[in-house]
C-alpha cells in the first residue's frame, strides 16, 4: 500500500510538473517589462520542423513554375486587344528572352515580371508615358496600411513627376484614419458618416473602398499642398468628386482668399466632379442642403504630367476587390481613366498558422478578373507581399507564410496574365525587415515601414519599372 502511494505521488508530481511547463509555454514574451524565454518542451522537434519548411518554401520559390496556361487562347485576346498579331508576340517573347536573358521568377526585385504572352502587360501605361506632357497619365495605388499615409507611394509619385512632369497629391478622401500623419497634404474634416467597403454591404463602392454621408448640417473639408516634395506644393486642377446628389450647395474658398463662391452642384445619381482650373494650394468646401447627398474626396493635381491616387485602406486583404461595382468604377473611369492599377496586399493575410495560400491566390484571381471587367482599358501591376519578421527565442527573423503567401500571389499573377514584383526580393529577401528596422527604416513591429523605407521600396519599383520600359522602347522600334 505504501508502494502504492509513493507512486501514486510520483506521477501527481509528474502530471503537475508536466502542466506547469505546458502553461509556461503561453507565457508572454515579456513579464512586468523583462523579457523572459519560453519553455518549450518540443523545441528540438519544432525547429527541425520549422527548418524543413523553410527549406521546402525556398526551394518552392526556386522551381520554374509548372501551372499550364492556355497560351493559345490568351493570345487570341491579346492580339484583339492590342492589335500585335501572333507572329509580333512571338517576336517580343524572343526580345524579352534575349533581354533578360531568363524568364519567370526574379527572386531580387530587380525586373518586372510579366506573364502575359508577347509580354504586353505594362504597353498601355508605357504608351501613356509616352503622351504625358499632352494629358493625365493617371495611377491608381490600392493597398492596406503599408501605403498607409502615402507611404512609398509619395516617393513613387515623386520619381514618376520628376521624370515625366505632373504635379499634386492626386485624390484625397474625405478624411480617413491616416489623415493627421500624411505629410503630402494637410486635411482637416467635419461632419461626416464614413461608410467602408470592408465592413458595409449596403453601398455600391468603386476603387476607394469608402463613401460619405453628411451627418451634420453643414459638413466641411479642408485640403492644404505642403512642401515635403517640390512636384505637389502647387497644383492647376482643383476637383471635389461626390455621387448621388439632389440639391447641395457648395461654398469654396481657396488660397487663404477672403472671397468665397457659392454654387449649387450638379444633381447626379453617378460618380461626378466639380472642378476649377488655376493656381491652388489650399481650399476649404463646406456644403448646405445635404439631403440625399454622399461624397468621395477632393482631388489636387495637374492637368498633364503623372497623377498617383493612394487607395489604401486598413486591413483590406485585396479579396474584397470582387464586390467593387462594375457600374460604379466606369462611372469613376469616365472622370479619371486609369492607365494602370497598382496592388499591394498580402500583410492582412500572412499568419504563421497558414502555409498554404492556394485558395488566396484564387480569390486574388478572381479580383483581377473583377478589376478588367471595371477597368478594361487599364494595366494591372501586382506585387508580392514585403517581409515580416517573428521572435523566435529573443531573436527576429522572417515569418516562413511569407515565403508561402508570396509563390501563391506569383502564382496568381502568372493565370491572371499580369505584371507582377517582388517586393521581398527587393527588401532583400529573407530577415530584410531586420535590416529595415535597425536603419529606422521599418517600425518596431517588424512589419511596417517608415517613410524612409518606403523611399527605398518606391525607388527600388521605379528602377524596375524603369528597365521594363526599355523593353518596350525596344519593342517600339521593331513596330511591336
Amino acid at each position: 500500500m505504501k508502494k502504492e502511494d509513493n507512486f501514486g505521488r510520483l506521477l501527481l508530481l509528474l502530471l503537475i510538473t508536466f502542466g506547469l511547463c505546458w502553461a509556461m509555454y503561453y507565457l508572454p514574451d515579456k513579464l512586468l517589462g523583462l523579457p523572459i524565454k519560453r519553455v518549450d518542451m518540443l523545441s528540438d522537434l519544432r525547429v527541425k520542423a520549422e527548418a524543413f519548411s523553410m527549406d521546402s518554401l525556398r526551394l518552392q520559390l526556386e522551381q520554374p513554375d509548372t501551372i499550364q496556361i492556355d497560351t493559345a487562347a490568351m493570345r487570341d485576346s491579346i492580339s484583339k486587344t492590342t492589335g500585335i498579331d501572333s507572329i509580333g508576340l512571338a517576336l517580343r517573347d524572343s526580345l524579352y528572352r534575349v533581354m533578360y536573358a531568363e524568364q519567370g521568377a526574379d527572386s531580387l526585385g530587380v525586373r518586372i515580371e510579366d506573364y502575359s504572352v508577347g509580354h504586353v502587360g505594362l504597353k498601355r501605361f508605357f504608351e501613356a508615358l509616352r503622351g504625358s506632357r499632352e494629358r493625365p497619365v493617371r495611377i491608381a495605388f490600392l493597398g492596406d496600411s503599408f501605403i498607409e499615409g502615402d507611404i512609398v507611394v509619395a516617393d513613387f509619385r515623386s520619381g514618376l513627376q520628376k521624370q515625366f512632369g505632373g504635379g499634386g497629391v492626386g485624390f484625397v478622401p474625405i478624411t480617413s484614419v491616416a489623415a493627421q500623419y500624411r505629410p503630402t497634404v494637410e486635411q482637416k474634416s467635419a461632419g461626416w458618416k464614413t461608410w467602408s467597403l470592408l465592413t458595409d454591404h449596403q453601398h455600391r463602392y468603386a476603387l476607394a473602398g469608402m463613401t460619405f454621408e453628411p451627418e451634420s448640417a453643414t459638413p466641411s473639408v479642408y485640403v492644404k499642398t505642403t512642401e515635403r516634395y517640390p512636384e505637389s506644393d502647387t497644383v492647376s486642377s482643383l476637383k471635389f468628386i461626390y455621387e448621388d446628389n439632389l440639391r447641395t450647395h457648395m461654398r469654396l474658398a481657396y488660397n487663404g482668399s477672403a472671397d468665397t463662391l457659392v454654387e449649387p452642384l450638379a444633381p447626379t445619381s453617378e460618380i461626378a466632379q466639380y472642378e476649377r482650373k488655376g493656381s491652388f494650394t489650399e481650399a476649404f468646401f463646406s456644403f448646405a442642403d445635404t439631403a440625399g447627398f454622399r461624397a468621395l474626396g477632393v482631388a489636387l493635381e495637374n492637368e498633364t504630367g503623372v497623377v498617383v491616387d493612394n487607395y489604401s485602406l486598413r486591413g483590406n486583404s485585396g479579396m474584397t476587390l470582387s464586390r467593387l461595382d462594375s457600374a460604379r468604377c466606369r462611372e469613376l473611369s469616365a472622370i479619371r481613366p486609369y492607365d494602370l492599377i497598382v496592388l499591394q496586399y498580402g500583410l492582412n493575410i500572412v499568419t504563421d498558422t497558414v502555409m498554404q495560400y492556394g485558395w488566396y491566390g484564387k480569390r486574388m484571381e478572381e479580383a483581377v478578373r473583377h478589376l478588367r471587367v471595371c477597368f478594361p482599358e487599364t494595366d494591372i501591376l501586382m506585387l508580392g507581399v514585403s517581409d515580416r519578421s517573428r521572435q523566435v527565442d529573443g531573436t527576429f527573423e522572417t515569418m516562413p507564410a511569407v515565403l508561402a503567401l508570396l509563390h501563391a500571389q506569383r502564382q496568381a499573377a502568372r493565370r491572371s496574365g499580369i505584371a507582377f514584383w517582388n517586393v521581398f526580393g527587393a527588401m532583400g529577401g529573407e530577415n530584410s525587415m531586420v535590416r529595415y528596422v535597425e536603419n529606422n527604416w521599418a517600425s518596431k513591429d517588424y512589419t511596417h515601414l517608415s517613410f524612409r523605407g518606403g523611399k527605398e521600396i518606391a525607388n527600388a519599383l521605379l528602377d524596375a519599372l524603369m528597365l521594363e520600359k526599355a523593353f518596350y522602347d525596344e519593342a517600339e522600334k521593331m513596330g511591336n
